[in-house]
């Protein structure tokens, strides 16, 4: 890609406010990703790309093979991660900060069937499932060292997606909705869709609280935590996905759900024009970027302006998000696209880094130690 043609496709960067510069000289982050080839039959990894901001380089720090393609991520103090089969998963397994696989668990002969997700909380951590028999929903409790399954409660939906906790200990849940078969994880009885956002005691899993959209057919599927700077109040975005029979009503679907006070709204009507939020991550003045993949986009909401969705990076192939912050000013972001990384900050120029060797990263990474 030429130059010019890669400041064309970053050049929205601009519409936003200018709140950091560049990062240090020489400063490297890690992140936490899978990949596989650039061909569909090629193998999958997890592991720790390293980028250099002072040569412009992305280098692997670390592989790790995988039985089959993954979803979720979560970073481990010690460098490792924790990795999720993609739905219907039959594996999950954690390594240490060099690639060493500590622990792998498989649920070939079990009776539920991974979400895609997990979260860590003390010794403990939960992960989204489903129940292959009855097709409800489950949160598995398991042990944050073996990752045996210690207890197992209702999701109280169907389709769970991601699942996050919040300040107190409890979690919430993205119930997706969608009547789904396993095996082949096919959408089916569409009008039976049913999704929901619950909060359930982190303790023992009793439900707290629940809510539901006024349309059907949006799909909760990805969550992150954000802060507004202007009233401290916390906000939890939420990425949807439409999945209506009318291609206009997909085209024309919000992306954004938003939990505040207590209440589940869609602040904004503007869309990618596909209806598809990839990922989500906490963003620029207590906001959130969406990745669309289909339409090659990462667009920014702010709760200053609720009803507008900023374009802040085209490429082709934008999803997985990662929030970057530099010298202490939050708000950049950390884009994975089909040629490689872009790093996006509110106050400073773009940075593309290229990806190591072919590779397809997957949809989601995050921040490594």
């Amino acid at each position: 890609m030429q130059r010019r043609q890669f400041l064309l496709a970053l050049g929205a960067a601009a519409t936003l406010p200018r709140l950091a510069g560049a990062a240090p000289a020489g400063s490297t982050t890690r992140i936490g990703a899978a990949w596989r080839g650039p061909r569909n039959t090629d193998p999958y990894f997890a592991g720790v790309l390293a980028a250099d901001w002072e040569t412009r380089r992305l280098s692997i720090a670390y592989a790790v093979p995988l039985p089959t393609r993954p979803h979720g991520i979560s970073a481990k103090p010690d460098g490792g991660l924790l990795v999720i089969g993609v739905r219907p998963g039959t594996w999950l397994l954690r390594c240490d900060g060099t690639g060493q696989v500590l622990r792998e668990e498989r649920l070939d002969s079990a009776r539920t069937r991974l979400g895609g997700h997990a979260i860590g909380q003390g010794d403990k951590i939960f992960t989204t499932e489903t129940d292959v028999a009855s097709g409800r929903g489950r949160i598995g409790v398991r042990d944050a060292n073996t990752l045996a399954k210690l207890d197992e409660w209702d999701s109280h939906g169907i389709d769970p997606h991601q699942l996050v906790s919040d300040a107190q200990g409890r979690i919430l849940v993205a119930n997706g909705g969608i009547p789904r078969s396993i095996p082949g994880d096919r959408k089916h009885d569409l009008e039976r869709m049913d999704s929901c956002l619950v909060r359930l005691d982190g303790a023992d899993g009793r439900l707290l609280d629940q809510w539901r959209l006024d349309d059907r057919r949006l799909s909760l599927r990805h969550l992150a935590w954000n802060q507004d700077p202007r009233s401290g109040d916390t906000l939890l975005g939420i990425a949807l996905q439409a999945e209506h029979d009318d291609p206009a009503a997909r085209a024309a679907a919000p992306l954004l759900a938003l939990l505040h006070n207590d209440a589940l709204t869609v602040p904004s009507q503007q869309n990618d024009g596909i209806g598809y939020a990839g990922d989500i991550a906490p963003a620029a003045h207590g906001g959130f970027a969406l990745s669309s993949n289909q339409a090659g986009l990462a667009l920014a909401w702010q709760p200053q302006a609720p009803d507008r969705l900023t374009p802040v990076v085209k490429f082709k192939e934008t999803y997985a998000l990662a929030p970057w912050a530099d010298g202490g000013d939050p708000g950049g972001l950390l884009v994975s696209t089909a040629y490689g990384l872009v790093r996006w900050l509110p106050g400073g120029e773009p940075v593309f880094l290229a990806w190591p060797e072919p590779m397809a990263v997957d949809n989601h990474w995050t921040l490594a130690a």
